[in-house]
């Protein structure tokens, strides 16, 4: 009679198990990748709507009146000069300038103005859109950071 030791029986299931285990920590571990690349893509986003609004707080109005010859800073000047040189780690086709939204409390982008005898300080406000897709594909979504910052200048 042949006795089969109970250790024989069982040598498939633990290939069963690590391909079962293996699998759920492979995807655990991309998913914590996909969510740490968008969490630094959010971070470089919000670096950039504090960049385009420290830009534009130090070139209002009063910085056009002194050095400028008048003209006033522009959505495109903002964009241009503040937000795509600091872009270099996202995609720029995703992040047109039109993804850029600049207000001011005032328009005329000086550092104070008066409202009903009250002297209030200017405030600019910095919104930048980005359509991110993970790298997996997972499906796009719109990261969107605002900043605000008193004119300076």
């Amino acid at each position: 009679m042949l006795i089969r030791s109970p250790r024989s029986r069982r040598c498939g299931v633990t290939m069963v198990e690590a391909a079962l285990a293996y699998s759920v920590l492979l995807s655990l571990t991309i998913g914590v990748l996909v969510i740490g690349l968008g969490v630094s893509r959010y971070q470089q986003v919000a670096a950039l709507a504090r960049e385009g609004a420290r830009y534009a707080s130090v070139h209002g109005g009063q910085w056009a009146a002194d050095l400028n010859g008048g003209t006033l800073t522009t959505t495109n000047n903002i964009y241009n000069n503040a937000i795509m040189p600091r872009a270099a780690a996202l995609n720029t086709n995703t992040l047109p300038v039109s993804n850029v939204t600049v207000t001011y409390a005032d328009n005329g982008q000086m550092p104070t103005y008066t409202v009903a005898g009250k002297t209030t300080t200017n405030i600019v406000t910095v919104t930048v859109n980005y359509h991110w897709v993970p790298a997996l594909y997972l499906g796009s979504m719109t990261l969107s950071s605002t900043s605000k910052m008193p004119i300076s200048y």
